[in-house]
Parts: C-alpha cells; sequence; structure tokens
C-alpha cells in the first residue's frame, strides 16, 4: 500500500563504545523538517562538549526526502552510514542523532563507518517500529438538509471528523487514509449540495 510507512512509535536512544569514544544515539519520530531540525539543534546544545554532532533524517512516504551530515567528520563517514540504518529498516519520518565523544584514539575511515552505523542501529532497535497510514483530509460545505447523507459519511469506518460547524450552511472537515480519499470524495459529491473547498 503506497499510504503505508515504517516509523518509531518514540523517542529512543543507544550508545555504542569503540577504543575510548563514545558514540550516543537519538533517534525521534518527526513529521518536517522543522521538526528535525529542532532535535538537531537541541542535541547541538545540549552535547556542546562533544567533538562530533552527526545526524541523519527521512521524510514523506516516498521516503525521498533525506538529508545528512559528517559535522567535521570525514566526508561519508557519519551520516551516511547513519542514513544507511534508516533505509535498512525501511523507515521514514525520523531523524537519527549520533553524539560523539573523542577517546583519543582515531578509529580511521572505516572504523567511523562503523561505529556510526552501529551507534545507529542501537538507537533503532531500541525503540518500537509501527506501521502508519498517510493521512489526507477534505474540508466542504453543504446545506444543513442533507445533513444526515453527511454524516453517514462522516461516522464511516476510518473517516474522522477535524472540524464541523452547523448553520444555515454548515461546513466540515474529514480525515481518512490518503488512498480512501477519492472514494469519499466522490461519495460527497454525490450529495446534493455539497461543495469541496479546492485542497
Amino acid at each position: 500500500m503506497a499510504d503505508t510507512y515504517l516509523t518509531l512509535a518514540a523517542p529512543c536512544e543507544g550508545i555504542y563504545k569503540e577504543k575510548m569514544s563514545k558514540f550516543l544515539s537519538f533517534a525521534f519520530p518527526v513529521d518536517s523538517v522543522k521538526e528535525a531540525k529542532e532535535h538537531i539543534a537541541a542535541a547541538a546544545k545540549r552535547y556542546f562538549d562533544a567533538r562530533h554532532v552527526c545526524w541523519a533524517y527521512m521524510l514523506g512516504t516516498a521516503r525521498t526526502d533525506f538529508l545528512s551530515s559528517d559535522n567535521g567528520e570525514p566526508s561519508g563517514t557519519a551520516g551516511k552510514p547513519i542514513l544507511g540504518q534508516i533505509n535498512s529498516f525501511g523507515l521514514t519520518n525520523v531523524v537519527i542523532i549520533v553524539v560523539r565523544y573523542f577517546g583519543g584514539i582515531k578509529l580511521g575511515t572505516s572504523g567511523l563507518i562503523v561505529a556510526y552505523r552501529e551507534a545507529a542501529r542501537e538507537a533503532i532497535q531500541a525503540g518500537e517500529i509501527i506501521e502508519c497510514h498517510e493521512m489526507s483530509s477534505i474540508s466542504f460545505t453543504f446545506p444543513y438538509m442533507v445533513m444526515n447523507e453527511v454524516m453517514k459519511l462522516a461516522k464511516g469506518a476510518d473517516v474522522k471528523i477535524i472540524e464541523q460547524q452547523f448553520d444555515n450552511s454548515c461546513s466540515m472537515t474529514l480525515s481518512t487514509r490518503a488512498d480512501n480519499m477519492p472514494t469519499l470524495r466522490n461519495k460527497l459529491l454525490s450529495i446534493d449540495g455539497v461543495t469541496v473547498s479546492a485542497d
């Protein structure tokens, strides 16, 4: 199903140690780039004394909106392995941040890749992966006399009322799974007097 996706149920964390270096990992479910960046900024502020705060995020059911950062580590040794773990688990709407405290011994390129990958994996495995549905909403107006027909649809399975206003002219916003929306829209439009607002 195109409108289902996997994400984390709640924030989770992990830790990986290698040659005196400590890698603290934090994974958060997010709904937007703004939210992902807020978590990254908060981690950078909280762990200001750490050598590196590296991260990666993935957003959207199509999984095409993603970004990663090595934050001063050699190119491709931190952000990419973190993003690789998000991909391995098939997750989206998630940000993973790995904070490195340097232990004095260099790990080398391959050592860094392994450390960031394992730290990201630890955080994911500490959490619960859940399947979610992409939701879509529709706003419309209708005359009071077709209220019963509209309410039958509004109270249907998988349909949620977001807003409603009843007056001489009534308005409502409904939410349902994205793949159910075309059917719901057609049923609404088949009721006399229903006008769907432009999306």
